[in-house]
């Protein structure tokens, strides 16, 4: 299935104007290749292909070798350089080049941001356009299917996830049999071939333990204690995770209360079917236990999909128990979300939250109107 990406419309655009580079991150699998592919076929330019894959490429940017560089894009109008970060400094290659030739459009993509963010931007300061591009949201996929079909997707959605060839499949064993594929071969692929990851296998451990933690205050030194590592060691590995896409953290919100809970933060999956591939569990959404995590997950996750730069997301809870699942800051706004299935589960915000931030809003979220919240 073919969606058109929301940052398809932003990066055209980018790409049309020229004079800065294009980096576009994301997790492996989300269509980061697809997209550029559509890209460069609507526009009248000529392209040049590469990717960090091979290794003469990777060997010749590496090299940062002025005239074979000169060589290698010469005639060509736009420079698409797939996997970069296979390519040891690629940062300062991708600056030669852009330096030397600053008519040439560049479309740069990364399966992760394992320092390569910051190294490429750091080399090409202030001549960078920076993109993130997700797995399929609902938002998106709204532009093919209404939101009774979509609606009726659901409780599948949450068991296998967003990831596009996932999507694709017409049956529940090739979706299951792809994320098996993707778990074992692709997704740790970045972070297990780094050289300074001491415990390979730890780290996967460490994903089915998070797996079972979604939605609840995580301690680094309990995970650390289970793993035999260090607390240190469980933060940098965490760190790691979320600079693949594989997770992200929301941390404590507080600004006027002594007791309010920051010390440890919630990690959620940035993909429902990752979190489940982890734990081997792809039972029906009717028979899990876990019915209230992949709830949460899922609307925090969509939620961070179709937000604009800016935005801050937290959680919050007192040291009595009190607490809002979900907190949105935008600028002077504050906003607290409450997650239920049922939308008999009537719940009220917390006498204390509302104490304490009487100009914020709040909202419950349920199962009969969870869609805008997530698109719009």
């Amino acid at each position: 299935m073919f969606l058109e990406r929301e940052i398809h419309a932003p990066l055209r655009r980018r790409l049309e104007e020229g004079g800065k580079v294009l980096l576009v991150f994301g997790a492996r699998q989300v269509g980061k290749t697809t997209l550029a592919r559509h890209l460069i076929a609507e526009l009248p330019l000529k392209a040049l292909e590469l990717t960090g894959d091979d290794a003469v490429v990777s060997g010749l940017l590496a090299s940062r070798d002025a005239f074979r560089l000169d060589e290698l894009v010469s005639g060509y109008e736009l420079l698409f350089l797939d996997e970069a970060q296979r390519i040891p400094e690629v940062g300062l290659a991708l600056k030669l080049i852009h330096d030397r030739h600053p008519e040439l459009r560049m479309l740069v993509t990364g399966s992760s941001a394992l320092d390569l963010a910051s190294r490429t931007r750091e080399a090409l300061t202030g001549r960078t356009w920076s993109f993130h591009l997700h797995a399929f949201s609902y938002r998106e996929c709204l532009a093919v299917r209404n939101a009774f079909e979509q609606d009726r997707r659901l409780e599948r959605d949450l068991i296998y996830g967003m990831y596009p060839e996932v999507q694709a499949f017409d049956t529940d064993a090739d979706r299951g049999a792809y994320l098996r594929e993707l778990h074992a071969a692709y997704l740790f692929k970045d972070l297990l071939e780094m050289g300074g990851l001491r415990h390979p296998r730890k780290l996967v451990d460490l994903v089915r333990m998070l797996a079972y933690q979604v939605g609840s205050e995580v301690s680094y030194t309990e995970l650390g204690t289970s793993l035999g590592l260090s607390k240190d060691t469980v933060a940098s590995y965490v760190d790691l995770l979320e600079k693949a896409f594989i997770i992200f953290r929301l941390e404590g919100f507080s600004r006027n209360l002594r007791n309010e809970v920051t010390r440890n933060g919630k990690i959620y999956f940035q993909d429902l079917g990752v979190r489940n591939v982890a734990m081997g569990d792809f039972r029906p959404f009717a028979v899990r236990q876990d019915q209230g995590a992949l709830w949460e997950n899922f609307l925090i996750a969509e939620r961070r999909k179709r937000q604009l730069p800016g935005v801050e997301n937290r959680f919050w809870r007192l040291r009595s128990g009190a607490e809002v699942d979900y907190v949105e800051i935008e600028g002077a706004n504050l906003r607290a979300f409450e997650f239920k299935l049922s939308a008999k589960a009537r719940a009220k915000a917390p006498a204390s939250w509302v104490a304490a931030y009487p100009g914020a809003g709040w909202q419950q979220i349920h199962r009969e109107n969870y869609m805008p919240f997530i698109a719009g």
